[in-house]
């Protein structure tokens, strides 16, 4: 199967958000998904865009994307974080997510990151598998924390 990795454009933001729902079914998490065409128009293709998105295109659909952004560490520098890395289900095992991959490692060279990160669900064995056999850390001892929307509402409240 041929297929080509490109960076996104603006108008590939549908079928973006198509996968992005589609991962938020595979990771039981069905309405979760905030985000519309119009915000990821904006933040992806706006005056200081927020993201970096490469995009898996065969037969002109979209079949693949990786969504990236810039982060510092104190301790290293210059990052990158893979926010999502999602291949169509019936596009997968056919190296599309090792392009996708490669992509995203080609451009954090470029720009001289001393590391990407990004987070696996725990019970995604393929996923790990896949990331370990690239040479990636599954950081099994660390735990992601996060302060939602409403947690975010919440603490300024009683400050």
């Amino acid at each position: 199967m041929e297929f080509n990795i490109r960076e996104a454009q603006v108008t590939d933001m549908p079928e973006v958000l198509k996968l992005i729902n589609d991962l938020a079914v595979f990771e039981k998490e069905p309405d979760a998904v905030e985000v519309t065409v119009k915000d990821l128009e904006q933040d992806g293709f706006g005056d200081n865009p927020a993201f970096k998105c490469f995009v898996a295109v065969t037969n002109k659909t979209v079949q693949g994307i990786a969504i990236i952004y810039n982060r510092y560490s104190t301790w290293k520098g210059k990052i990158i974080h893979l926010e999502d890395l999602i291949v169509n289900e019936a596009y997968r095992h056919q190296g599309i997510g090792t392009a996708l991959l490669n992509e995203v490692v080609k451009y954090a060279s470029s720009i001289k990151a001393k590391r990407i990160n990004w987070e696996v669900i725990d019970w995604n064995e393929p996923a790990i598998s896949f990331y370990e056999s690239k040479g990636a850390t599954v950081m099994r001892d660390w735990d992601v924390v996060q302060l939602n929307e409403q947690g975010i509402k919440n603490y300024l409240s009683n400050i």
